[in-house]
């Protein structure tokens, strides 16, 4: 089977879906591995590095066509969808809450797709949970841009000239990427609070030196993939009701809420923003699915009334070798979830492919893609 890795065409996607490390693996597994040239110059990755391993290096357009699987990070552009041959196996993150017309013509097309972030959060799954891997170096690059862009210090500081107060950070969201945001926060000496609609993860922040945030009527909140689930408005305005106090002290904020194949909820809104004061920073992880803050704009900085809301695209990105590694290696371990013998065997009812396959066999598999891509249809 024919393995194409291409170069990501997104201007600021830098990571690469397979390293000289994976392709030696896959070459060994009996694949054979075509590597786009370039793909992994933006990871520090050189192609003589991928040759070594055992990938043909090409130019070509056609080896899209020509390949079996295509291993992408970013989403499928309509032109390349255009170009993935019947039953070719697509894999990647698709944002299909986003590119709902591509993701009807790569069904139409007969292409089966592999959303990474729908990969279910199970014991199975581990290896593969690309969204853990790079939420995980999200959250740590969350806290040092947000550092590097705040005109104070995060520890506490005695001085000759007298005491600096630490930094507040307060971090929207205790999965993988807050708890990282909130652990290199701690590192720096900042005095960090915590919200999230799961109260199981409270330990787990008073564990890492942070302060809960409790929220009044908490409910079960995490869906059976492991995953945050999406709330109410109703809960939602309570929620901002009480945050509203803990950001009029807050000099930094972080937000990280994100629901796989879904637009992320709006967490700060705008009279949210104008409590806090003037220098504090913002900064959205979760601008490329719409943003946790009202005033966000993706891949852009705003001031409002002297605080800066940054909305990166992609922060792993920004760490493209490690991310790259990383990432390649949940590739890696969904490729070998489905070899058999150097053959791909999909099946829909396993538990792990249930939950990330977004198109197979002509059809959208993922129902809320797929009641998405019908509205817009009719």
């Amino acid at each position: 089977m024919r393995v194409f890795v291409p170069k990501e065409r997104q201007p600021e996607e830098r990571r690469v879906a397979a390293t000289p490390e994976t392709i030696k693996r896959m070459v060994r597994d009996g694949l054979e591995c075509i590597v786009e040239s370039g793909a992994g110059s933006s990871s520090d990755l050189p192609d003589d590095a991928y040759r070594k391993a055992g990938a043909e290096i090409v130019d070509s357009a056609s080896a899209w066509r020509d390949a079996d699987i295509v291993l992408k990070v970013g989403p499928v552009t309509s032109d390349e969808a255009a170009n993935l041959s019947p039953d070719s196996v697509a894999i990647g993150f698709f944002e299909p809450q986003q590119n709902l017309q591509v993701v009807r013509a790569l069904a139409q097309g007969n292409v089966t797709t592999l959303a990474m972030e729908l990969i279910p959060r199970i014991t199975r799954a581990q290896t593969m949970d690309a969204l853990s891997s790079q939420a995980s170096i999200g959250g740590y690059k969350a806290v040092v841009l947000a550092a590097s862009r705040l005109g104070r210090y995060f520890p506490l500081l005695m001085t000759a000239a007298g005491t600096v107060p630490p930094s507040r950070v307060v971090i929207l969201g205790a999965g993988v990427a807050g708890l990282q945001a909130l652990a290199t926060a701690k590192r720096l000496g900042a005095v960090v609070e915590v919200s999230d609609i799961r109260p199981a993860v409270k330990e787990q922040i008073e564990s890492l030196g942070g302060k809960f945030i409790d929220l009044p009527e908490q409910v079960e909140a995490e869906d059976a993939g492991g995953y945050a689930k999406e709330m109410g408005e109703d809960f939602l305005r309570r929620q901002r009701e009480i945050l509203t106090e803990h950001l009029k002290t807050a000099d930094v904020v972080i937000t990280t809420a994100q629901i796989p194949g879904k637009k992320a909820p709006m967490l700060m809104s705008r009279e949210m923003v104008e409590v806090m004061h003037p220098g504090a920073v913002v900064v959205d992880m979760a601008a490329a699915s719409g943003g946790n803050c009202e005033l966000t704009e993706l891949g852009q900085e705003v001031e409002h009334n002297g605080v800066l809301i940054l909305g990166p695209a992609s922060l792993p990105s920004t760490m493209a070798h490690d991310a790259s590694l990383l990432y390649a290696r949940n590739v890696l371990a969904l490729l070998q979830h489905m070899l058999n013998e150097g053959k791909l065997e999909i099946d829909p009812e396993d538990d792990v492919l249930s939950g990330a396959l977004l198109t197979h066999k002509g059809e959208i598999l993922h129902e809320p893609t797929a009641k998405l891509v019908g509205e817009v249809s009719s």
